[in-house]
């Protein structure tokens, strides 16, 4: 098993890495994620993990630079589903597919599959509303 990098949050917002001993950026952060190394965030004040909120602001910080428009609908789908959040609705659709993403390869290799599965059911919804 990986060691988990541990970046800690700071009052004033700065996150530290204490493996690389010097402030990081959420990029950074992205770019430590794609190389495959675990991480951990914790807020360093109340000692909370805040893993999961860092990471959805750093998918929230990609989007809103991304030069490709956003997809609406699929963020209605995700909206108006069972949870109303993109875990569950991602879970949701694992379950619909009997996938499980835990293992990164299984993951990547469903990836195709998930798309045209995610196009055809964008497709059907669309006539549908």
């Amino acid at each position: 098993m990986k060691d988990v990098r541990i970046i800690k949050r700071y009052q004033n917002r700065k996150l530290y890495d204490t493996f690389q001993s010097c402030y990081v950026t959420l990029e950074e952060i992205a770019q430590i994620i794609r190389e495959g190394h675990e991480i951990q965030v914790i807020d360093n004040k109340s000692k909370n993990d805040i893993t999961y909120m860092t990471q959805i602001q750093l998918l929230f910080d990609q989007e809103r630079k991304s030069l490709k428009p956003g997809n609406v609908e699929l963020l209605k789908r995700v909206i108006r589903s069972e949870e109303g959040t993109l875990t569950g609705y991602i879970q949701a659709l694992e379950s619909k597919l009997n996938l499980t993403f835990e293992a990164p390869v299984a993951a990547e290799a469903a990836m195709p599959f998930m798309a045209t599965n995610l196009n055809s059911s964008m497709e059907n919804s669309t006539t549908l509303n």
